[in-house]
């Protein structure tokens, strides 16, 4: 019974890890066709803002979370400007040189990753220099649950909650409103939706700004069972673009069936092992296994599966 127990509430708690922690790079990736490297360091942002808000400010952590979303949020729109649309350069060139001084990040695969790799070395050394290598620590809320001598943590459980409804949420906005409507076809056809008078660059900028959001959040909601140091995004980075990878193009779809099949596949091997580098490296394995055998993901499989079922039918 302790066992059975322990290993749910292990895949709840991996479940959560691996779904808050792939939202906000799912978002950018899957929509806007960048690979950000810096997106542990993003998370990294929300868990020091939070930190702060409580620690410095006195907030309590519902609060404190949402400060951190806004601040990421806000960072994630500047270095959008900055570095990925390079609006803020451009402005700058056509008003010295009557030029543009660099190209859009979008679509460009490479190039984003080296860009957003660069950034992420600039937060962690400007972590470092400004605020230490440690932050006083947010205390972990709601105690624990207790069935004998079995005992977890009623916040951790709680994260897997707040993780389903990230993903209602996000369901919601990129499928039923009007935003949603313009994020999906500018995805589909970038130049078609620019001829529909879809403002394209003002969407790319709001989705990193979402995304960025959703990383703050997840550093949020994690303050408080994390080390508050430079490197802690680190600890999501892997099983951010393992869940992408497995997940496929589906934003939404894609990382809520990775997230079960994922921590399902940590929760297991942790349990058997008692180690959690043994979970992370199931992990690996299971992306290494993805990219050869579904190379388009979960949701990429599925969607081949129903187009050779409705050409079945067409022919029938």
């Amino acid at each position: 019974m302790v066992n059975g127990l322990n290993l749910a509430f292990q895949f709840l708690d991996s479940f959560a890890f691996v779904v808050l922690a792939a939202a906000g790079l799912a978002v950018i990736f899957g929509i806007m066709g960048v690979i950000n490297l810096a997106h542990g360091e993003f998370i990294l942002v929300g868990a020091y803002a939070t930190t702060f808000a409580v620690t410095g400010a006195g907030l309590p952590l519902p609060a404190a979370i949402a400060v951190g979303v806004l601040v990421t949020a806000l960072f994630g729109l500047v270095v959008e400007r900055v570095v990925i649309s390079g609006f803020v350069p451009n402005w700058v060139g056509q008003r010295t040189v009557g030029r543009d001084l660099v190209e859009p990040l979008y679509d460009r695969l490479a190039d984003s990753m080296v860009a957003t790799f660069g950034l992420s070395l600039i937060m962690v050394q400007s972590a470092r220099i400004l605020f230490g290598n440690s932050l006083d620590t947010v205390a972990t809320p709601l105690g624990n649950v207790s069935y004998g001598e079995f005992s977890y943590s009623t916040y951790r459980i709680v994260l897997a909650g707040v993780s389903v409804a990230v993903l209602a949420v996000a369901y919601y906005v990129f499928t039923r409103t009007e935003f949603g409507t313009r994020v999906r076809a500018t995805m589909a056809d970038e130049e078609t939706a620019k001829a529909l008078g879809i403002n394209t660059e003002r969407t790319y900028m709001l989705t990193f700004a979402i995304g960025s959001g959703l990383a703050g959040l997840t550093g949020g909601l994690f303050a408080p069972v994390l080390s508050m140091q430079p490197t802690l995004g680190d600890q999501f980075l892997i099983e951010a673009f393992v869940a992408v990878v497995v997940g496929g193009p589906s934003v939404v779809l894609g990382t809520a069936l990775s997230g079960g099949v994922l921590g399902a596949i940590s929760a297991t091997v942790t349990n058997l092992t008692n180690s959690t580098t043994f979970g992370r490296i199931a992990l690996l394995i299971a992306a290494i296994l993805a990219l050869r055998f579904l190379p388009g993901g979960i949701t990429g499989f599925i969607e081949r599966v129903r187009t050779r079922r409705q050409e079945a039918s067409d022919g029938d």
